[in-house]
């Protein structure tokens, strides 16, 4: 029998996911919580396992599309008796509709010893019954009229191969792929002919355009009409994923907190000769410890004696949330766009498990493979903007978090020391905080705090 399977709700109530890429395609056998495609979400691809044993029947979206939650997303041929995804049969073994499964996102007693798949939940199904939004498909009238000159000027075979085949998955690419595929003017399904079974690259893509141009002057007798030409003077990109989350995030922050930054330049000669002799120590060997650890654990010990920056303003209980622990957020740039991965109860890392977790969050993150509640929860942030060679900037407050402080890139400057003047690693810290709940003092006590041990790491010591 058939049984659907709707986009869960993959964590922190976001409403939609595009799909990325299917790792199956109708017609494939799959197994229980063997993955069957990855999708992205405002905040982090994640894999989607499936919750069957059976066989692949209908792919309802292609890559690409933007699928709502609740929306069809699979559907499989089963065996009766798992016609139900786990967590979906009552307490007298009776499977429940697929529109009763919306929503329900604890299993009851009689499914927690069936092995599940690693979901969230499946979410709300959206108002109106709405569909995923979907590109034409391969053989579709819109697909054939719009491509027919690329058609006529790819090889015949392929043309007639992709005609022959039955409309199911799209090309398996990555969105860059997509991208260039639609700037250079080259349908991917006949890129996709040409490598049965293989992800579309793009070199595939690139190779298929230049063969395109050289076969084009071969049909100049054909009745159909040159396909328009790209405007390559515009780039027009939708605005999903991590690009709309943080666009939403940071009009959000700027329009509800009120904004206030203060900058302090300090030498930090002796915290580079503590990095070079840590580097040099053979026991620390494979441990990554640079200034943006040392930082980090300056921000730990400096928000233990300035608590106005670890709280957060409760507008709907008319209250401040004082936190006596530190998530702290550590800004990561990636070819998605910017996430904030979070260090769980860093306050109680030392230096080099901090190190550590700070690496191991960055690599993650350029990764795409974040879990979206590891971007949840932050108390306070730091970005780095020093890698990029900027010296200071405004950073914008995460929405709910008091302080973000941006650290700037260590220059070799002349530097008074000791009453002369000598060249020194000179950095500067800016820190933006929410005025309603910190004032000047406070602010640059903090400031003073970080730089204190950044001027000379020992101050640590004193610190509690």
């Amino acid at each position: 029998m058939s049984a659907e399977f709707r986009l869960p709700d993959l964590g922190e109530g976001l409403p939609e996911a595009e799909i990325v890429q299917w790792l199956v395609a109708e017609g494939d056998a799959v197994a229980l919580n063997q993955t069957i495609a990855e999708v992205e979400t405002a905040k982090a691809v994640v894999e989607i396992p499936s919750p069957y044993a059976g066989t692949v029947e209908v792919l309802h979206a292609a890559a690409g599309d933007v699928v709502a939650v609740g929306s069809p997303l699979v559907s499989f041929a089963v065996d009766g008796a798992d016609a139900a995804p786990p967590g979906t049969r009552d307490a007298g073994g009776a499977s429940t509709t697929g529109a009763s499964r919306v929503g329900a996102r604890v299993p009851s007693p009689a499914s927690a010893s069936r092995a599940a798949p690693n979901l969230v939940g499946y979410g709300a199904a959206p108002s109106g019954g709405e569909r995923p939004r979907r590109r034409p498909r391969v053989g579709s009238t819109a697909v054939r009229d719009r491509d027919a000159a690329v058609r006529a000027a790819a090889p015949h075979d392929v043309v007639h191969r992709v005609a022959d085949e039955p409309v199911g998955e799209g090309p398996r690419s990555s969105p860059p792929v997509r991208k260039l595929a639609k700037d250079l003017g080259v349908d991917l399904a006949l890129v996709a002919a040409q490598h049965p079974g293989e992800v579309v690259t793009r070199a595939h893509v690139e190779r298929f355009a230049d063969d395109m141009a050289s076969g084009a002057s071969s049909h100049e007798t054909s009745t159909v009409p040159p396909a328009a030409p790209a405007d390559h003077r515009v780039t027009r990109t939708p605005i999903r994923g991590v690009r709309r989350h943080t666009a939403a995030a940071m009009v959000r922050s700027a329009f509800t907190a009120p904004h206030a930054t203060t900058f302090l330049t300090v030498d930090v000669t002796a915290t580079s000769e503590l990095l070079a002799s840590l580097r040099a120590d053979r026991a620390l060997d494979g441990h990554r410890i640079g200034v943006l650890a040392v930082v980090a654990k300056a921000v730990c010990l400096a928000l233990a004696r300035t608590p106005a920056l670890n709280s957060r303003w409760d507008d709907a209980a008319g209250e401040i949330v004082e936190h006596h622990y530190v998530h702290l957020g550590i800004a990561a740039a990636t070819d998605r766009g910017l996430v904030v991965p979070v260090v769980r109860d860093a306050d109680r890392l030392a230096l080099v498990d901090l190190a550590d977790e700070i690496a191991e969050l960055a690599a993650t993150a350029r990764a795409g493979r974040t879990a979206p509640a590891a971007m949840t929860g932050g108390t306070f942030s730091i970005t780095n903007v020093g890698v990029f060679g900027v010296d200071a900037g405004t950073p914008i407050l995460n929405p709910g978090e008091a302080g973000i402080l941006a650290v700037g890139a260590v220059r070799r400057l002349p530097w008074e020391h000791d009453g002369r003047i000598a060249l020194r690693d000179v950095l500067t810290l800016s820190l933006s905080f929410d005025h309603r709940l910190v004032d000047g003092a406070e602010a640059a006590c903090f400031l003073g705090d970080v730089a204190g041990v950044l001027r000379e790491p020992g101050r640590a010591m004193l610190l509690r």
